[in-house]
């Protein structure tokens, strides 16, 4: 396992400083936000490029997902978000990375007038993420929830549902597991079992049960030796990503004495 760093932390800053930020950093891996303001073109995919090059890292992708609703039962806003996607992964497809992430559509206000309606808008735009993917040989994973969220793929119940209806589709989609995440709710054991073979990327990042606060690697409540253990047990071969937005050096301190004891 690599221990790597998102730039979820830095995404305030200029673009040009997280560069040279991140030529200090201790890590393997690095996931890189697209993201306003740091929302890419060619020249941010060079310096990602050159940083990457210079460093010897193997690289992730996290898709835009503010105000980016899939699922939004408005043709305008879906075909916008759509659109959004696919030029990140044209851009993203250009750095060759092992993983693109995003996230699944939101439930609508008037879904309940609209029954299902949403969760088929959503089931229809990742089978056209999914097409948009095999044309750049891009893998793409979809990120996991805090079950009280108001995204439709939230923990284990939704996934089941999600590649039960994909079929054969969802052969080529992984899941981009969000530790986080899924001790909001205490789904960790349960999802990490059920899904031991979808999981092929994974996201890191602390809090106290309650709130996703986004702290750092053992400044909450997640039994970290607990999920490295079960990571082993699966064979997990990819990247941690820590997305702690606080006590990042930390976070990838601890981290890395997590997977060495």
């Amino acid at each position: 396992m690599r221990v790597g760093i998102s730039t979820l932390f830095c995404i305030g800053e200029r673009f040009s400083d997280v560069v040279e930020r991140l030529r200090t950093i201790d890590v393997e891996h690095l996931e890189v936000v697209d993201e306003w303001p740091h929302e890419f073109n060619d020249f941010r995919v060079n310096l990602i490029r050159r940083i990457v090059e210079e460093r010897g890292l193997s690289l992730s992708i996290h898709a835009p997902f503010a105000d980016v609703n899939i699922a939004s039962t408005s043709p305008t806003m879906r075909n916008t978000a759509l659109r959004r996607l696919k030029r990140s992964m044209k851009l993203s497809a250009k750095l060759n990375p092992t993983i693109w992430v995003f996230h699944s559509g939101v439930r609508s206000p008037i879904g309940s007038m609209l029954p299902n309606m949403d969760w088929k808008f959503n089931l229809n735009s990742i089978r056209e993420l999914l097409h948009e993917a095999r044309k750049y040989d891009l893998k793409i994973a979809i990120e996991n929830f805090p079950v009280s969220s108001t995204l439709l793929v939230r923990g284990v119940e939704d996934f089941e549902k999600l590649y039960g209806d994909l079929g054969v589709d969802a052969l080529d989609l992984g899941i981009a597991f969000d530790v986080g995440h899924a001790n909001i709710g205490g789904y960790i054991d349960k999802f990490m079992e059920k899904f031991k073979e979808r999981i092929i990327h994974v996201h890191v990042h602390d809090n106290d049960g309650k709130v996703d606060s986004h702290l750092g690697i053992g400044f909450g409540s997640i039994s970290w030796a607990k999920v490295l253990n079960s990571l082993k047990k699966m064979n997990y071969r990819g990247g941690l990503v820590i997305e702690s937005i606080s006590n990042v050096k930390g976070s990838i301190e601890n981290m890395r004495k997590l997977i060495e004891h």
